[in-house]
């Protein structure tokens, strides 16, 4: 009898850990979608909020971390010239993979950040 109770446990304990489902395309559809409807981009709207949450909270104040200031245009504008900006969260080779600690940005995000950098960074 306490033989058959222990095969019943193993048993439904692996029927339950066996039937996880993750399909993250299927359970979250659009979340990782292409961006298409991005065409014009402004600093103020749509890169500082994505700095706000994803970065001003490591990169600013006395001492930033990594030595690397961000939270105000100009040196905002000097990390995108520069490369590190998109590098870091594009997870390119050769770059920190930003935000630390943190999903990557969705290609909706990062094609934000990218037609900011494309235009010459304005500060709009």
């Amino acid at each position: 009898m306490k033989g058959k109770f222990i095969l019943i446990i193993l048993l439904a304990s692996f029927g339950f850990t066996s039937c996880y489902y993750d399909k993250a395309d299927l359970l979250y559809p659009g979340a990782n979608a292409p961006c298409t409807t991005v065409t014009s981009v402004s600093y103020a709207q749509d890169v500082v909020p994505l700095l706000q949450q994803y970065c001003y909270s490591c990169h600013s104040g006395g001492s930033p971390s990594g030595g690397i200031a961000m939270g105000t245009y100009a040196t905002d504008k000097t990390i995108a010239l520069n490369g590190k900006l998109y590098g870091s969260i594009n997870y390119s080779s050769g770059f920190s993979p930003m935000p630390q600690g943190s999903p990557k940005f969705s290609s909706c995000q990062l094609a934000t950040v990218k037609l900011w950098i494309d235009n010459n960074t304005p500060n709009n």
